[in-house]
């Protein structure tokens, strides 16, 4: 259900993306999912990639700050009030969602969005009981 995520802090200065993917690319790693959030100082790039391990690998090598964390991939309807009523559910439930950002790909009719939530095991539980589709780790890197 749960699936790694990379996160590398990053100078937010000209290029530092361009040297983040082209670790990446060089080494065949596929990214899936991004988001980025920054500060005039630094950003955080958060990635979904086909490889974590060698992702995570190629760039400690290249002397980036990078971390694993634990996101699960939740299907949404993709439709107006889809997202909204996930949400409230969610929060009937008392799961804080400390981030989320789309994925690349559709999977059939619903769009898929990544969370990262203060308890992934409960958020795990509640999406199940609510019968709210997770998308397997394995799964969700190979869409």
């Amino acid at each position: 259900m749960k699936v790694e995520q990379i996160s590398i802090f990053i100078e937010n200065k000209s290029g530092r993306l361009a040297e983040v993917s082209g670790v990446l690319g060089d080494a065949g790693v596929n990214i899936r999912a991004l988001s980025l959030a920054d500060t005039s100082d630094f950003g955080i790039l958060r990635l979904i990639v086909n490889d974590t391990d060698l992702a995570f690998k190629v760039l400690r090598e290249q002397n980036f700050t990078v971390s694993k964390t634990e996101v699960i991939g939740v299907e949404v309807p993709d439709s107006p009030g889809g997202l909204s009523s996930l949400l409230q559910t969610l929060d009937k439930n008392n799961i804080n969602v400390e981030y989320m950002y789309a994925f690349v790909e559709r999977s059939g009719d619903n769009a898929v969005i990544i969370f990262r939530f203060d308890d992934v095991d409960a958020a795990i539980e509640v999406l199940k009981n609510n019968n709210i589709k997770i998308i397997e780790g394995k799964k969700l890197t190979s869409i």
